[in-house]
């Protein structure tokens, strides 16, 4: 067993030494390969066969989700009619540890008399493909993980790190902003948390919970169970923000008598609330309601920019929309 651990705990040290050989190879090669990707016209189209093919399909998503249009072509499909998807505007990026994969190689002629531009990423670049490419990327690595050295084990690891290091470097120059990621990512979670506004899921109008500042803490209670959301906003006559009261607030009240119910609630509400606008993200509301101190919120007064409540954000309603 600990022969077995110590040999897993071997290949990852192989796998990640793989990698930092690459960190010098960040070069000018990469930089050209930057710019002609940016000065493309069309898009980014990976193609690789085996597993340098499964890097590609992953090379291909991370670059079209970060701002880079980008398809994967399978090279054995491309010499059956797929070569039609290719246009003299675009730059195919070709994996191939070896440089010498036949199926990669075959393609090439077709895509020099389309016009598209070339980009190599192999392991050896004295190889056919790295002599056929107007950019080399030399991704090779001294050893495979594998101890037979025959199944591709840090070379694809090696190539899926430069794949990222590409993929980030050009989402870098693009500019590219959290809210362009969120379009190409509405589903799921992710979706949730990069698109979902305050606005969207907060309580408003006659479902908002709001008090008059004069108002007793009884009647506020009232309130409070009736809309059901373990608070009331507490506003002055032109609806601005004073504070908010919690049933947290009243069950602490209780301890000193019920005296307190017939005071009015600027006596026991929170003065100068977190609170939050209607266009941010839900995800930044939960982050307020969680690091508040000394202990966590539950509930989030929403304002206008003249500090006039409308609305109020219960944790729950994030917990519902999958952003907790």
């Amino acid at each position: 067993m600990q022969e077995m651990l110590e040999h897993a705990q071997g290949v990852l040290r192989m796998e990640a030494e793989a990698i930092l050989e690459l960190v010098p190879r960040i070069d000018a090669n990469f930089a050209a390969a930057v710019e002609m990707i940016l000065q493309c016209p069309g898009r980014t189209v990976i193609t690789g066969m085996g597993k340098s093919g499964i890097i590609g399909r992953k090379m291909a998503a991370t670059l079209a989700s970060t701002g880079t249009p980008s398809f994967y072509l399978h090279p054995a499909e491309g010499i059956h009619g797929d070569l039609g998807m290719v246009t003299a505007g675009d730059v195919v990026i070709a994996l191939s540890n070896s440089g010498e994969t036949g199926e990669v190689l075959n393609i090439l002629p077709s895509l020099r008399r389309i016009g598209a531009k070339i980009i190599a990423m192999v392991g050896n670049d004295a190889s056919t493909l790295a002599k056929n490419a107007d950019v080399v990327l030399n991704v090779g690595v001294t050893k495979e993980a594998c101890p037979l050295g025959l199944a591709p084990t840090s070379s694809t690891t090696a190539a899926l790190a430069y794949g990222d290091a590409l993929a980030l470097a050009l989402l870098q120059r693009h500019h590219f902003t959290a809210s362009q990621f969120a379009i190409f990512h509405p589903g799921g979670s992710l979706g949730r948390r990069l698109l979902l506004t305050v606005g969207d899921i907060m309580h408003s109008g006659e479902e908002n919970p709001v008090v008059l500042g004069d108002t007793t803490v009884q009647e506020a209670l009232f309130v409070i169970t009736d809309k059901g959301l373990g608070a009331v906003s507490v506003i002055d006559a032109d609806g601005i923000m004073l504070g908010v009261l919690t049933d947290g607030d009243i069950r602490r009240g209780l301890s000193k008598g019920v005296d307190f119910l017939q005071r009015p609630v600027t006596e026991l509400m929170t003065k100068q609330p977190k609170t939050i606008t209607k266009d941010k993200l839900a995800a930044q509301a939960l982050h307020i309601m969680e690091s508040n101190h000394p202990k966590p919120i539950t509930v989030l007064p929403v304002i206008d920019e003249a500090h006039r409540v409308i609305g109020l954000l219960h944790m729950t309603d994030l917990v519902r929309q999958g952003v907790v």
